[in-house]
């Protein structure tokens, strides 16, 4: 019998994680669809959304330490920031924090998922903080991706990484909510040989980005526009060029669509000094839970039925399929050495859909949505 301890319950369903298997379970069938709209309510403040007006935190400024423990320290307080600020709209249940360790040695991680909940029906907040040798598929992988990288990489040399990051994708349950996805990491690598030089190279990737199965143009700008905020005062140029490179990356070329409405995204950022840097990305970071959160308590009361839900699972088959076949971040984590797989794929929906030559009806709300991410759109105006 499986063994675990009761995380949540509401209107007769308990959610047990349970010790046996490692895996969420529910005691009873589930409640009729769409009827937690009325037993949820959004806060009248949703917490740190406004860290413009907060305190830096010691990591900010502190130069006595070195940028990849400053980086530590800054996804794990992400962490944390955006786990509370969710917490704020789901009355079911709280966040698991599964906290893991590499079999080698190299490395921990910190993996708080929330599943089954009322508001979310998965979402995860994941912390990584890794060191490794680069694997020849890897090295070949980032020399590919980038003529700078090729020139400072030889091709015939081993190097070992380190890098610390945050990874997230939350999943509501109400389809006019909307999934998004955020993540920042500090990557190094060092020559095996000498490693006591410091990094041959170092940067900082990530982004923002919102999938809705339902097009809302003002969520839409405004999210856009609070990652605009968060850009312009690091580099005017960031938010267009970090947009369009979202829109160009988050694409599955198959279908001839981007993954959803895009946001920013950025790779191999090295065109400022460190300090610089970091002081973008942790405004990046923190200018999400901002960007989102209210979004989804905006959406989550709003009444749906089965066809909605069928949409959004359709939508949600769409995004499992950029995550499985393109995402940069799954295949490398998969092709890492003793990587932790429920950890790489906690992006991936709890539930989807694939339908076979599923077409919306020409000016329905779905054929909306999908004009939107066949299309280039200047969100932030």
């Amino acid at each position: 019998m499986a063994t675990g301890v009761c995380i949540g319950a509401s209107a007769g369903v308990g959610y047990w994680y349970g010790s046996e298997n490692n895996s969420f379970k529910q005691q009873n069938a589930q409640p009729a669809l769409g009827s937690e709209v009325s037993r949820i309510h959004a806060p009248a403040k949703i917490p740190n959304t406004e860290y413009e007006n907060e305190t830096k935190p010691s990591y900010y400024s502190d130069t006595s330490r070195s940028m990849h423990e400053r980086m530590e320290s800054f996804v794990l307080d992400l962490q944390d920031r955006l786990v509370v600020a969710l917490e704020s709209l789901e009355p079911s249940q709280k966040f698991i924090r599964d906290r893991w360790e590499r079999e080698d040695g190299k490395g921990y991680g910190i993996s708080c998922v929330l599943q089954d909940g009322q508001v979310f029906e998965k979402a995860g907040v994941n912390v990584s903080v890794i060191e490794g040798t680069l694997t020849p598929g890897q090295l070949r992988s980032m020399r590919e991706r980038n003529p700078q990288t090729a020139k400072k990489l030889n091709a015939n040399e081993q190097y070992d990484f380190r890098v610390a990051g945050v990874s997230v994708v939350v999943h509501p349950r109400n389809p006019y909510a909307p999934t998004a996805h955020k993540n920042y990491r500090r990557f190094e690598v060092y020559r095996k040989s000498c490693p006591e030089a410091g990094p041959v190279m170092a940067w900082f990737g990530g982004g923002a980005d919102l999938t809705p199965a339902y097009l809302f143009e003002d969520d839409v700008k405004y999210f856009h526009q609070t990652l605009k905020q968060a850009c312009d005062p690091h580099d005017p140029q960031y938010y267009p060029r970090f947009k369009q490179w979202c829109d160009q990356y988050f694409t599955n070329i198959h279908r001839n669509e981007t993954r959803g409405v895009g946001g920013i995204f950025f790779d191999d950022l090295e065109d400022k000094e460190p300090e610089e840097l970091f002081h973008f990305v942790y405004d990046a970071g923190n200018a999400f839970i901002k960007a989102y959160v209210p979004l989804v308590a905006k959406r989550m009361t709003m009444p749906y039925s089965q066809r909605e839900r069928d949409w959004q699972l359709i939508r949600r088959g769409h995004y499992a399929e950029f995550n499985l076949v393109y995402d940069r971040g799954t295949k490398f984590g998969l092709m890492t050495p003793g990587a932790r797989i429920e950890s790489i794929l906690m992006s991936l929906p709890l539930t989807a859909r694939w339908e076979y030559m599923n077409q919306p009806e020409p000016g329905s709300p779905e054929a909306r949505l999908l004009d939107a991410v066949r299309t280039t759109t200047e969100w932030a105006g």
